[in-house]
């Protein structure tokens, strides 16, 4: 849960909103819920997102959902610091994809009294904690993390699975690429791509070589 009331109104400070979760969990569409608010309340508000994200458009921030906002697409986090100076409130979507400035970045734009909502993956496709995430829900005043529904069981769920074979950590793709899992579904998931990994010897090589050796 996030506040957008301050106690202390004579102390001018800004907060870090993180919104996280696997693949399909409505992240994006949560980060434009909050920054169309803050345009309706005639809040200057600036939306930034990596340029090598044109999966939907190569503006606009675009939810699995159809929703859009107009964005600003940025090479590295440094250039959202130059851009976002004078707003009121930041959006960054698929903040796992910046460098780790982001994280500088946005707690310098809160220290100036700016509300930063981030958008992005926690976890890689490996299960792994995703680029500059885990210091930025570190550093960030609330946490929002979302689910999807599991394809496998119907639970909810917190990993994406790649279907591909690509290992590429930075693979942008839709439901062709990735599925939403739980747990246990992802375990198993994995579980099976190791055994299908692991080399299977012909019995009789395998006792020919165990003679020879002998021998």
């Amino acid at each position: 849960m996030f506040l957008e009331n301050t106690v202390n109104h004579k102390e001018q400070f800004g907060w870090i909103e993180v919104i996280c979760g696997s693949m399909f969990s409505g992240k994006t569409e949560e980060l434009i819920r909050r920054l169309k608010r803050a345009q309706f309340a005639k809040q200057k508000v600036e939306i930034f997102k990596p340029a090598i994200d044109v999966r939907y458009d190569d503006e606009m921030v675009v939810s699995h959902d159809a929703n859009e906002i107009r964005s600003t697409p940025v090479p590295a986090a440094a250039n959202i610091r130059i851009l976002a100076d004078t707003c009121d409130v930041v959006g960054i979507d698929e903040a796992q994809f910046f460098d780790d400035e982001i994280i500088a970045v946005c707690n310098d734009l809160a220290n100036k009294g700016i509300r930063v909502i981030v958008a992005g993956l926690d976890m890689d496709f490996k299960g792994n904690p995703f680029g500059p995430m885990p210091a930025l829900m570190a550093t960030a005043e609330y946490v929002t993390k979302v689910h999807a529904v599991c394809t496998r069981t119907g639970n909810l769920a917190q990993f994406s699975y790649r279907k591909s074979t690509k290992d590429d950590l930075v693979l942008l793709g839709e439901t062709e690429e990735y599925e939403p899992l739980s747990r246990a579904a992802y375990y198993k998931a994995m579980l099976k791509e190791k055994v299908k990994v692991i080399e299977v010897k012909d019995p009789k090589e395998v006792s020919k070589n165990h003679n020879t050796t002998n021998e």
